[in-house]
């Protein structure tokens, strides 16, 4: 009998001592989750801007609608990697080798999402090939530049907070 209350209490203690850690765990995804949808906002952004610059420069919609193609994959990739990204925080019960397949499986569904839309983008609708990468990689650099961008400007907040 005393063996089984000796449990009972051990069982009781563990969740509190998880709580801390898990309202930690709460709060950075939480955090994690506006920053993620913040970089896509601002790939968007960026994008709408760069398609506004290249109808400027070069006059024709084709050229624009190129880039913003471009653009708008790289977009819907940064969103396709902040879904999986918490799709699998969801389960944190699994083992880490369960972990890593998911991990190659969700980058390779990038890749292969990215290569059928721009596939697309130069089969169906004949856009510009230079002009449809390069709005691609403008909205792939606004991902990290945008991380670091927010970051830094949270620290600066948090910091005249003080």
């Amino acid at each position: 009998m005393s063996k089984a209350v000796g449990d009972a209490q051990q069982q009781c203690l563990t969740p509190q001592e998880n709580a801390a850690i898990i309202a930690a765990l709460f709060e950075v995804e939480a955090k994690e989750k506006i920053m993620a949808r913040q970089v896509v906002m601002m790939q968007v952004v960026i994008t709408l801007i760069g398609a506004g610059v290249a109808y400027s420069i070069e006059g024709t919609p084709q050229f624009a609608l190129a880039v913003l193609c471009g653009g708008l994959v790289s977009a819907l990739n940064g969103a396709l990697l902040a879904w999986r990204m918490f799709r699998a925080a969801l389960h944190p019960d699994r083992d880490a080798h369960h972990q890593l397949r998911l991990m190659y499986f969700y980058a390779a569904e990038r890749f292969l999402v990215v290569v059928v839309l721009l596939g697309l983008c130069l089969a169906v609708l004949k856009l510009v090939p230079l002009a449809l990468l390069g709005g691609f990689v403008m909205g792939q650099a606004v991902m990290p530049a945008g991380r670091l961008l927010l970051s830094s400007f949270k620290t600066e907040i948090v910091t005249k907070n003080v």
